[in-house]
């Protein structure tokens, strides 16, 4: 479904700006916030790409549970 929202432009701003630093677009930036205040995050943000965490080494990071909450 489509429908048109005013944005007040500085609130827009953050948004792309914020959307921008998280490799994501506009509209899954919205919709999982949409998704969040509605308390169904799973169901309403299907299709939604996870945020992907980017690094500058070579490799990869393995994440284990038992390394989750590890102080590095």
């Amino acid at each position: 479904m489509r429908t048109s929202l005013d944005i007040p432009d500085p609130v827009y701003r953050e948004i792309k700006l914020r959307a921008e630093s998280e490799r994501r677009t506009i509209r899954e930036f919205i919709l999982e916030g949409v998704a969040m205040r509605l308390g169904s995050r799973d169901s309403a943000a299907k299709g939604l790409k996870a945020p992907l965490a980017y690094s500058t080494r070579k490799g990869r990071l393995v994440i284990a549970d038992k390394n989750v909450y590890k102080d590095y």
